[in-house]
């Protein structure tokens, strides 16, 4: 997949919930997922202290927030069968919360490793 400068632009734009369901749909209909990779994944702080796994729709998305604490970071997808039946429940396992769509300006959204599995699988459904 190859996300064009303008669509960027406004779904970085989106508010959270929206980049969410933006999210699901993409990761459905493209089979996979997106972090950040440099001798271990990229991980991040909720405002809360929990430790966070930030996710990504596209290569291009993540490549946009390689920076600051992430430089030096590679965008590495993750096959969706992958994502469903290793990461989500290692996340699970660790207390990890699944990071939904950060932008170079936003933490993205933390739900649950079963609301976004939740939310995953009634998208599949459609396919």
């Amino acid at each position: 997949m190859k996300v064009n400068p303008k669509q960027m632009e406004a779904v970085l734009a989106l508010p959270g919930i929206k980049r969410f369901q933006h999210f699901i749909k993409v990761i459905a209909d493209w089979q996979e997922v997106w972090g950040l990779y440099q001798d271990g994944w990229a991980l991040a702080l909720a405002d809360d202290g929990a430790t966070v796994f930030p996710l990504w729709p596209a290569k291009e998305y993540a490549q946009v927030c390689a920076a600051n604490e992430w430089a030096g970071y590679e965008p590495r997808s993750i096959s969706l069968s992958d994502f469903l039946e290793v990461l989500l429940p290692k996340l699970e396992l660790d207390g990890v919360l699944p990071g939904v769509f950060f932008t170079p300006t936003s933490k993205g959204v933390t739900p649950s490793v079963d609301e976004l599995k939740s939310a995953l699988e009634a998208e599949l459904q459609n396919y």
